[in-house]
């Protein structure tokens, strides 16, 4: 195998498929990253038990050439050394060549490394996806999803269902769901497939977090097909694959209360700020407390007392309030993450009483919802 690429191209491949390997692993070659040289491009293929990412660089892409002299073959690099290696290089371009007894020299402007490789016939085949169950999104409008839900899942392995989020594509409306049972949100968006329909896969939000990042804003749209045990999300240089959680999620639409008795409209910029400070004595505790109650003229006030250290107060002023009211405590940091990936400017708030669930949607729109368990203060 041997080939020469530009530097730049290998680095930005090299840190997507990093994200997919880590140390500690059952099988020991998943430690390394596997290179396969064809004349049309180069593959990087990295995986753990959860996730695994192949980066795409084609030979040539509109008129620009971005690897040359390919001789076509494959190996396995260790990771822990190939990415640093490669970041440190002097020159724009590297060389990279591997003998029949899996030597490899890795070669630029002067300086040269020479690694011992791994036999990539050893390295366990990906699944490839059958892909007639696919369906394209556009690529910001998945990233929206993904930010708007999956802080939201639970961190306990006690149900690891929950550490996922709940995806399902029904009449046309594509839903993604997280929960830990203590606050939920969700947001649907439409999307055209008139034969694909999936009713509850969970994908590990870990999962996400990582697709999320290395998602290219370039792209502009995400294929995603769906198999029984496996979730891919394709674009043209990037293969995506993710395992699928087994297991039940709880039916969570039965959470979210039909009607309201305390309605706030607010700007979502000025309750951010106003929850922000009153939770800054709070911090010790392990949910940061913050109370609010509703006063005469349009205003709520939210307060947070900490014994040993202190309390605060501050008065707001909102668009309206409607309704009877009311007095509840909840968690500053849940409603802040809430509120933080609305990305709206005012904010309408449905309270149904201290003790029940409330829900955050924006303004005019009813894709997005956030629902907050309270706290018992009394």
């Amino acid at each position: 195998m041997k080939f020469i690429i530009q530097r730049d191209q290998l680095i930005d491949s090299v840190q997507d498929v990093m994200k997919a390997i880590s140390s500690r692993t059952a099988i020991p070659i998943l430690t390394g990253m596997k290179i396969e040289a064809k004349q049309h491009g180069i593959t990087l293929t990295g995986s753990d038990s959860d996730i695994s990412i192949e980066s795409y660089i084609p030979a040539e892409e509109n008129g620009i050439v971005n690897v040359e002299e390919i001789e076509e073959g494959s190996i396995v690099l260790q990771a822990k050394y190939f990415p640093d290696i490669v970041r440190k290089l002097p020159e724009k371009t590297v060389e990279i060549v591997a003998d029949e007894n899996l030597k490899v020299t890795i070669r630029s402007g002067k300086a040269e490394f020479n690694l011992n490789g791994q036999d990539a016939e050893e390295y366990p085949h990906l699944p490839k996806l059958q892909t007639d169950d696919s369906f394209e999104i556009p690529t910001d409008i998945l990233k929206s999803l993904i930010k708007q839900t999956v802080f939201a899942v639970s961190t306990m392995e006690t149900r690891p269902i929950l550490t996922g989020v709940n995806i399902s594509l029904e009449d046309g409306k594509l839903t993604f769901t997280a929960t830990d049972s203590h606050r939920l949100a969700a947001r649907e968006v439409p999307v055209n497939t008139s034969n694909v329909k999936f009713s509850s896969i969970v994908v590990p939000g870990k999962s996400l977090n990582e697709l999320n990042k290395i998602l290219d804003d370039t792209e502009e749209t995400v294929e995603i097909s769906v198999t029984s045990n496996q979730i891919l999300f394709r674009t043209k240089h990037l293969n995506f694959l993710s395992r699928i959680l087994d297991g039940n999620y709880p039916e969570t639409s039965r959470l979210i209360p039909e009607q309201s008795k305390t309605v706030l409209h607010v700007k979502t910029k000025e309750l951010i700020s106003s929850i922000d400070r009153a939770s800054l004595l709070a911090r010790e505790e392990r949910n940061n407390v913050v109370r609010l109650s509703t006063k005469e003229n349009n205003e709520v006030e939210i307060t947070s007392n900490s014994p040993e250290v202190g309390r605060v107060s501050e008065e707001l002023t909102v668009k309206s309030i409607d309704g009877e009211e009311l007095k509840i405590s909840f968690s500053s940091k849940y409603m802040l993450d809430a509120l933080k990936v609305m990305d709206v400017e005012e904010v309408k708030i449905d309270f149904t009483g201290a003790m029940r669930p409330f829900i955050i949607r924006p303004e005019n729109d009813h894709s997005i919802l956030q629902l907050i368990l309270p706290v018992r203060t009394y």
